[in-house]
């Protein structure tokens, strides 16, 4: 379902886990006498003991993690599933040191998997400027946000829309803002063709709005019929079933020259079609593998058509990168959803203890826009 702002939800009252940082808590506590208090408090979050499927997952008690004087702790309510955290929990995409057996000790960001979250700030470091206990914030992390609990950078906090629950909110960051780094990173400007695959997923469903959003012409494909139709309604022009169709020639007959940018959120055997879809001086983009690692490329075409292309992760980025760009999405894009010019989209919730559910959900591949899982 398509969802627009709606029902401003008020943070309830709860009390307050230790933290070995510096802090202010809600009732002006010292944090020697904070952490007297709260001594030992623990919380509920997930870990991926050993690569495989869903069943892999487990849900233990652990310490709520320790935090820094410029960062904040956030009262998770709910957050987004990712591909990412699928091949993570197969193996294919883990953390960097993730190795919690060696080390005896949970690592909240190396061992708890999940790339994004929507809740309430919990505590601040005494550093922080600008935000305050009960504040709601979303944002990215590198890890650690399939947990109660969270740390994080406060510059890497981005504030909740009034109006939007934490569930729609949970759908935003991840996606929204790895679809916008990828169009600024392009240059995409109005009346451009811009090509994106896998359109009804998280990140296709917002860059289809964020390509329109720059007055420029969204072209997006699908192995499924109906997830183009359904893209359609957010603004896509065109849609390519890649099941039925040759992608370059496709792209050729819709577009009379190429795509003039493109957002690959596959990679494997379709990067050299992509390749060939794409205009004299074309831009490509690729920011997932999901299809494979691996492709046999032409390296003639990139000649010929004068290409560029640029790979793209968020996670391995510096923290000065990351708060650059949350400050960049802040200020260009959150404006738009509360303008309405942008939506979330929700496919299905989760109940936190329907982890497992939720990650074979992601595998079926019948989602279109976000699977959110929800602390109830």
């Amino acid at each position: 379902m398509i969802l627009t702002l709606h029902g401003a939800v008020t943070p309830p009252s709860r009390r307050h886990p230790a933290s070995s940082a510096s802090l202010r808590s809600i009732d002006g506590a010292t944090q020697e006498n904070f952490d007297q208090r709260q001594s030992g408090c623990t919380m509920r979050a997930v870990i991926i003991p050993e690569w495989g499927g869903p069943e892999v997952l487990e849900t233990i008690d652990t310490e709520v993690p320790a935090m820094g004087a410029d960062q904040i702790r956030v009262r998770i309510r709910a957050f987004g599933i990712n591909r990412a955290e699928v091949l993570h929990r197969r193996g294919l995409y883990p953390t960097p040191g993730h190795d919690f057996k060696r080390r005896r000790r949970i690592d909240a960001e190396k061992d708890i998997p999940g790339l994004e979250f929507a809740g309430e700030i919990d505590a601040v470091g005494d550093e922080v400027e600008g935000l305050t206990v009960g504040d709601r914030v979303m944002g990215v992390v590198a890890g650690g946000s399939y947990a109660e609990y969270l740390v994080t950078a406060a510059t890497h906090a981005i504030p909740i829309p009034e109006d939007l629950p934490f569930v729609q909110a949970a759908t935003i960051p991840e996606v929204f803002i790895t679809a916008y780094d990828a169009l600024e990173r392009l240059h995409v400007t109005g009346g451009e063709w811009v090509l994106v695959h896998a359109i009804g997923s998280g990140v296709g469903t917002a860059a289809v709005q964020l390509v329109v959003a720059r007055g420029a012409r969204c072209l997006g494909t699908s192995r499924t019929p109906s997830k183009l139709e359904r893209a359609a309604a957010l603004g896509m022009e065109a849609g390519i079933d890649t099941t039925a169709d040759e992608l370059a020639p496709a792209v050729h007959r819709i577009t009379e020259h190429g795509a003039n940018a493109a957002i690959d959120l596959v990679g494997g055997p379709m990067f050299a079609s992509t390749l060939e879809a794409m205009a004299s001086r074309g831009r490509v983009i690729v920011v997932g593998l999901t299809a494979g690692r691996r492709a046999d490329v032409d390296l003639g075409v990139v000649l010929q058509k004068r290409l560029r292309i640029e790979g793209t992760v968020l996670r391995s980025r510096s923290q000065a990168e990351k708060t650059d760009l949350t400050r960049s999405f802040r200020e260009a894009v959150l404006p738009l959803f509360l303008e309405k010019r942008l939506r979330v989209v929700l496919d299905r919730v989760f109940a936190f203890d329907e982890i497992r559910d939720a990650h074979a959900y992601m595998e079926s591949n019948a989602s279109f826009g976000k699977i959110v899982v929800e602390f109830r």
